[in-house]
């Protein structure tokens, strides 16, 4: 059964988010080194523009048919909002532990490192039947996502800004169809996207000293960053539109067909929130500080460790490991509702038809 679930699932996809969440954990890699190297700050710079928009946009994606359905909803808790829970008491825990730091207070309200996703997943994934059933969604939520920029008073509280600012390409990705996909995978944009990439370095390199990086984090509002209200909207509307372009780009060059990392794709939640504890302890640790790691070479080196430490991590063995804590079964703390009954009487039903069936065909070829 497991074999046959994988044959269905697109290829693509699976590539697609096992490399977005390799540049994911190799920008983590960065952050400690990017301020000796003015070339691997705009690299950092062009990565941070489109990393976790494309990632967002595939979850919007395979979001489309949620619902209200309770199974569904079983699903968003035990997946989304329970693994929130657990990381976010771990992560401080750990850092108590590693850091030495008694002060470091466990809080559900501030997510901490990594754990915002969760948080911004969780809403996105609610209010999916709101932006189903308006008329022009990806509008609405980019109009949000501007007055979330231009508004300081939302706070820290669950990272809220993250969760508006990044909200349209949650929308984008509900509103997209499979042939948009093979849109942006045709031979003339990926020869377009070298140019565009190369422009985006260009430009990325020359923006170090004149821009703040943070407006790519997308978690604070516009005066939190020391620029005029309207700086907000009018960057919110750039940065999407420069996301959109190396998102496609990127997604020009992914592959379509099964390659070795294709099955690490179905593990990349895995990834996401376990390298969180090797990019942290290693900067609690001190790895990051030998003169040699800030040498381009050191920086080559610590980029393959991060690629290869967070492939490691959406392993299955390291899936069986910590599935507990990612993929909790819970059986005993939901009610059994009635239309769930029928639909599995109704599958079983349908599996014993279809064994009697071959058992009867298998008998007639003897037979015959």
């Amino acid at each position: 059964m497991f074999h046959a679930s994988v044959k269905q699932r697109d290829a693509f996809f699976d590539n697609a988010k096992y490399l977005a969440i390799v540049l994911v954990a190799m920008g983590h890699s960065w952050e400690p080194l990017k301020g000796d190297s003015r070339v691997l700050e705009g690299l950092y710079t062009v990565v941070y523009a489109f990393h976790m928009p494309a990632f967002i946009i595939i979850s919007g994606y395979f979001s489309r048919s949620f619902d209200m359905r309770p199974d569904r909803l079983r699903r968003l808790i035990t997946g989304v909002a329970v693994p929130y829970v657990l990381f976010e008491t771990a992560y401080p825990l750990f850092k108590r532990f590693v850091d030495g730091d008694p002060g470091q207070e466990i809080s559900l309200l501030d997510p901490w490192y990594l754990t915002w996703f969760l948080v911004a997943l969780f809403v996105w994934r609610l209010t999916t039947p709101v932006w189903k059933l308006v008329r022009q969604p990806l509008p609405l939520a980019l109009g949000i996502a501007m007055l979330a920029s231009a508004s300081p008073e939302i706070g820290d509280d669950l990272d809220l800004q993250r969760v508006l600012q990044f909200l349209p390409f949650f929308v984008l990705g509900l509103s997209m169809k499979a042939e948009h996909f093979h849109l942006v995978r045709r031979r003339s944009v990926r020869i377009a996207s070298v140019p565009v990439f190369a422009a985006a370095l260009a430009v990325g390199w020359w923006a170090v000293p004149r821009m703040n990086t943070a407006w790519f984090y997308h978690r604070d509002s516009a005066q939190e960053l020391g620029a005029p209200w309207w700086a907000g909207p009018v960057m919110t509307l750039a940065l999407f539109g420069c996301a959109l372009l190396l998102t496609a780009c990127f997604f020009a060059w992914v592959p379509r067909r099964r390659m070795w990392f294709t099955a690490l794709g179905a593990g990349t939640l895995y990834g996401y929130l376990l390298h969180g504890f090797l990019i942290k302890g290693g900067d609690y640790l001190g790895w990051f500080r030998p003169s040699r790691l800030h040498t381009p070479l050191g920086e080559v080196l610590v980029t393959v460790l991060a690629a290869a430490a967070v492939t490691l991590l959406c392993t299955a063995p390291v899936r069986r490991v910590f599935r507990f804590a990612m993929e909790p079964r819970m059986e005993w703390a939901f009610r059994r509702d009635a239309a769930e009954l029928a639909r599995e009487r109704e599958r079983e039903h349908e599996r014993g038809h279809g064994e009697r069936r071959d058992s009867r065909e298998s008998r007639e070829k003897v037979s015959a």
